[in-house]
């Protein structure tokens, strides 16, 4: 174990950071840096600039500490003059008589006309080369290399080739795993992120450490089972949250405003989004079972409410630019392979203009995992005629020139395909001349890591962390009077493990231990277990120092070695003898322990929320670069917490279902409990929107435009027989107009009863007063944050049309509307809504 040092009594409170240095700190520019204010509030630290770490001098000699001290005021001296970037590569060289002349550099043609004449300039080979995600360059015509493939889920990352940080740019912010960040019920919030995200991706590519533009983000599948290594990189398990999640992502990191406006004109993009992972993807690898050979079969009624809508979202008001198609196969057809899914609805239906990519190497797998073709030849045929544009991996360029020669493809499907990328690129400016004399060239790589960005990565951090339990007001721990804490566990200092996955090294890197020492000067730490698998664990050591203290924090959960990509859980508990380790503590603590789960996937803690030694339970979720600052100012008051779950926290039990199942919807006869909140029958740990505050909060309906929604005059019925038999009146058949004619409002009253001012997420839910076959119990239909003082009052209102939020899907996939009473929901307050057919 490891006593702090003494904290310097005119630190500042660490609710101060926003405007501190230490989150202020660009990493290519330090003229807002105060070096020496930093080592006078904070002695203890400084950061390590090839890193991002934050590390202790004293922990060396002081001679050692000196030196470091200094080299890293003269790393700064030197870099606030630093001004030198790479030159972004761009074609149409304004410059170069040779490209000057060309039509397709001409920026007065529209881009279809520019598009066209490129493409009659190409070779059938150079078309092949463009096909794949690394794609060379045109030297014949100043087209340089572009790479497709580069990744910014919660921050711009360094997982793809797209993007480098071995320039002057050594960090970008890392904002809170998406899973953590849809807990704050916030669509402006997710929008402002991904804003900063698109600014900091321009950025990057201003300062030439980018070879492409478009950004394989956001993951917008549902969070179906949570044993799912990916759900992490989700918005959860609600279609309406990640289909609005999908939209203010994709708005943001593009360059529209909130609302959706193209301020730069439709063919200008910031950064290019991409909506994977279409579609019914949701399961890696678990038992035996992986996601490159899945067959996902799923009924089209789950896919017209639950797996597509966020999909339709994303395309029809997101408007983004890219879709990637993913590897499993829906009823036997290769994602990427199918031309109903691909052309017919994204391009047909939905308006999608934009171009597909494939998931890495789903091309190869089509035939050698499986076996859809008997040829490669034919696999790429297949996808090229599907709609597929670009494939991540080689397999188009090993195989698409003998596909041709067999005249299994057409050069028209090449320049198919090659219309839609090179439209893209255009639209990012790359073949406008010098990028940053245009629009976005004005985009300092200064603004990366900016004090504004990083301080709204502690904002996010601190509206997404939940509040599970707090018994006898337990929390927040009182300053003045914590003389000593203990802080336990394996995610205690360790500041990587809150950046979950798809990340860039984050502009600081302060682990939740760092945070709490800066709150209580006798701060006591032990790791508890080896590691998180926590198959080695010390609990006699930490029992004797959870003795010794006022208070203790329990820090544990998962990590990347138990949840990722590729990666499913089979278990719902904590990982080996963790439960056994926060038991012995909590029984040998003098007072009630605080335990913080840090993971992205929901985990069964049963035995902590009824053991009366267990005081408060905290969700960080991965709570990104800031996430260690925030729970910190959550566990000492400095912050209210918010936040609501985003996902149902299931029993262990629910194990027994294999995760193979797609389906939605519960069957009683062979005991299947269905999925998510809005179908599944059984016993939560937690519930889905659950989240509690250090303030209380009541509700009232101040008014709802509608009681009665009369629909005999729309269209002719049709009736379904089961157990019980219900009318129902198809959407499609009410048509868009009408649909329009009957939106309707509803405001909410909120007031906040406590004594502590707080920001709070109303969740507005309809529920059919008669759950019949098929239909949801309940629905989300609206969410908004507004934050209020103690004893404030505010409202809420929400925009609901009955053909969206009052229908649900029928086992032919149609939308429908069904006689009877609906009731809308908030807290414990109901209206009711007749519909009469």
């Amino acid at each position: 174990m490891q006593k702090s040092t003494k904290r310097n009594n005119q630190h500042p409170p660490l609710s101060n950071l926003t405007s501190h240095p230490l989150l202020g700190c660009p990493s290519s520019s330090f003229q807002q840096f105060d070096f020496h204010t930093l080592i006078s509030f904070y002695p203890n630290f400084y950061i390590n600039n090839s890193t991002t770490q934050i590390i202790s001098p004293k922990t060396m000699g002081p001679q050692s500490a000196l030196s470091v001290l200094f080299m890293n005021a003269l790393f700064f001296f030197f870099f606030s003059f630093a001004n030198a970037f790479d030159e972004p590569p761009f074609a149409c060289n304004q410059a170069s008589f040779s490209t000057k002349s060309l039509l397709f550099c001409d920026t007065k043609l529209p881009i279809k006309n520019r598009v066209e004449d490129l493409l009659s300039r190409l070779t059938i080979d150079e078309k092949i080369s463009q096909l794949v995600n690394t794609a060379p360059p045109i030297t014949r015509l100043g087209i340089p290399a572009y790479q497709w493939w580069a990744e910014s889920l919660h921050g711009v990352a360094a997982s793809g080739p797209g993007i480098r940080f071995n320039g002057t740019l050594r960090s970008a912010t890392s904002f809170p795993q998406v899973i953590l960040s849809a807990a704050s019920f916030d669509a402006h919030l997710w929008f402002r992120i991904a804003q900063a995200i698109g600014i900091e991706a321009r950025g990057v590519y201003n300062a030439g450490q980018a070879n492409g533009m478009t950004f394989w983000a956001p993951n917008i599948n549902i969070f179906r089972d949570p044993r799912w290594g990916r759900g992490q990189e989700t918005p959860g398990e609600d279609p309406l949250v990640t289909g609005k999640y999908s939209v203010s992502y994709v708005r943001g990191v593009q360059g529209d405003t909130f609302k959706g406006e193209n301020v730069n004109g439709v063919d200008h993009l910031q950064a290019s989004a991409c909506c994977k992972h279409f579609t019914a993807y949701d399961l890696d690898n678990w038992k035996g079972v992986n996601r490159f050979v899945f067959n996902a079969h799923v009924t089209v009624q789950d896919l017209a409410d639950t797996y597509q809508p966020p999909f339709q979202k994303c395309i029809e008001e997101g408007r983004a630019n890219g879709i990637m198609c993913a590897y499993n196969r829906v009823n036997g057809v290769p994602n990427c392979a199918d031309f109903n899914l691909l052309t017919k609805k994204a391009r047909g239906m939905w308006g999608f203009d934009g171009y597909i990519t494939s998931d890495c190497d789903a091309v190869a797998i089509i035939y050698e995992n499986q076996r859809y073709t008997k040829t490669p030849e034919d696999a790429v045929a297949d996808v090229l005629k599907a709609g597929m544009d670009v494939n991540c991996g080689t397999y188009l360029q090993k195989h698409t020139k003998s596909a041709l020669q067999q005249k299994k493809l057409s050069e028209a499907d090449l320049d198919r395909a090659l219309f839609n990328l090179f439209s893209t690129r255009m639209k990012l400016g790359l073949f406008n001349g010098d990028p940053r004399q245009l629009p976005f060239g004005d985009i300092s790589p200064n603004r990366v890591c900016s004090a504004d960005h990083q301080a709204l990565a502690l904002e996010a951090a601190r509206d997404g962390i939940v509040l599970l339990k707090n018994s006898a007001r337990l929390l927040p721990l009182p300053k003045t009077k914590t003389n000593s804490l203990a802080v336990i566990g394996p995610n205690a200092d360790v500041a990587k493990t809150l950046l979950g996955n798809y990340y860039g090294p984050p502009c600081i890197s302060i682990s939740p231990l760092q945070a709490l020492k800066k709150y209580v000067s006798n701060t006591l730490y032990h790791q508890g277990c080896d590691y998180v698998n926590c198959t080695a664990v010390s609990i006699s050591n930490a029992v004797d120092l959870a003795k010794s203290v006022d208070h203790v924090v329990l820090i544990m959960g998962l990590d990347q070695t138990q949840e990722r990509e590729e990666k499913d859980r089979v278990d719902l508990v904590l990982p080996g003898k963790q439960a056994s380790l926060i038991l012995s503590v909590a029984e040998a603590a003098k007072k009630p322990v605080i335990l913080v789960i840090i993971s992205g996937g929901p985990v069964d803690v049963s035995f902590a929320k009824y053991n009366k030694n267990i005081g408060g339970i905290i969700w960080a979720g991965y709570p990104g670069e800031a996430g260690g600052i925030a729970l910190a100012e959550i566990i000492f008051g400095d912050h209210n917490p918010g936040g609501r779950l985003p996902v149902t926290w299931y029993p262990q039990y629910f194990t027994k279902v294999p995760m193979t199942d797609m389906r939605m919807r519960p069957n009683a006869a062979n005991g299947y409990p269905g999925r998510t909140y809005r179908f599944y029958t059984g016993k939560s740990v937690f519930k889905f929107g659950y989240g509690l505050s250090y303030t209380n909060y009541a509700y009232k309906f101040s008014s709802v435009e509608l009681k009665q929604l009369d629909l005999n005059q729309y269209g002719s019925l049709n009736t379904i027989r089961n157990e019980t038999s219900a009318s129902y009146l198809s959407v499609s058949e009410i048509g868009k107009e009408n649909c329009d004619k009957l939106k309707f409002s509803a405001t909410i009253g909120v007031r906040n009863t406590g004594e502590m001012s707080g920001k709070h997420p109303v969740l507005l839910f309809v529920e059919p007063s008669v759950v019949r076959y098929g239909s949801p119990i309940k629905q989300l239909v609206g969410f908004q944050s507004l934050h209020l003082n103690a004893g404030e009052e505010g409202q809420v209102e929400f925009g609901l049309s009955p053909c969206e939020h009052l229908s649900k899907a029928n086992e032919e996939g149609l939308m429908v509307m069904e006689g009877g009473s609906h009731f809308l929901v908030v807290g414990e307050e109901k209206h009711q809504i007749s519909i009469v057919l």
